[in-house]
């Protein structure tokens, strides 16, 4: 589904969304879903009558499972240059175990064997914030840790268009992530508060529905909340 001119949400992923950005000079994904999801991601780049050849990067948010899931295999088949931030690519690379659950009593362990992972994939660049990418005018990347040290949020300010990953979800309306997959809830709060600052109109999440318009007012509301 096209969410404004040019970017398409992902769907059918079992949890989550990835978006696919479509430019002349080739696509930019980002998050590829749950293991299993290059299917459902393939299928919206056929759509719009391109091939896995033409994926020119993919764009990891952070390193949970339902974003990371279908990478190894996306990476693979397109050959498209990987990005991802320096404190989450070695969970991604598999180097280092994804850590578990912070909260959750005695049902941690169960938890924490019942996260979804990905298998290791490779990550060609990693990122720190504050780089800019050449597509849809300049997509900033802004470090938003605290859901993962590693978060990342992309923003374009030309087209006042954010891309939260799990920093920021829209269920029953805007609000940080959950609590029981963040590893650091007061860093959550104020990396949300910071992307509450931006001019932002439209706002795509990593769960939960996009919002089109007047997003910035939305997420002035969820900061002042949490304030």
């Amino acid at each position: 589904m096209e969410v404004v001119p040019g970017i398409h949400t992902i769907e059918g992923l079992g949890a989550g969304r990835a978006y696919l950005i479509v430019e002349a000079g080739g696509l930019t994904l980002v998050d590829t879903g749950l293991r299993g999801s290059a299917k459902a991601v393939l299928a919206t780049v056929a759509a719009v009558e391109r091939g896995p050849d033409d994926i020119r990067r993919i764009v990891i948010t952070h390193h949970h499972g339902d974003h990371t899931g279908a990478l190894a295999e996306l990476a693979e088949r397109s050959g498209a240059e990987v990005l991802a931030h320096a404190l989450d690519a070695p969970v991604i690379r598999g180097e280092q175990p994804p850590p578990g659950p912070r909260f959750g009593g005695p049902l941690r362990p169960l938890l924490a064997r019942t996260a979804p992972t990905g298998a290791p994939a490779r990550v060609d660049r990693e990122l720190t914030g504050d780089e800019e990418l050449d597509c849809l005018g300049g997509l900033r990347v802004l470090h938003t840790p605290g859901h993962t040290p590693g978060s990342i949020s992309l923003y374009s300010a030309a087209q006042r268009l954010l891309f939260t990953g799990d920093a920021a979800m829209h269920l029953f309306g805007v609000r940080p992530p959950l609590r029981l997959f963040t590893e650091d809830r007061a860093t959550a709060r104020a990396s949300l508060a910071r992307l509450a600052a931006l001019q932002i109109d439209v706002a795509l999440f990593g769960h939960g529905r996009p919002i089109e318009h007047a997003a910035g007012r939305r997420f002035r509301g969820a900061a002042e909340r949490l304030a």
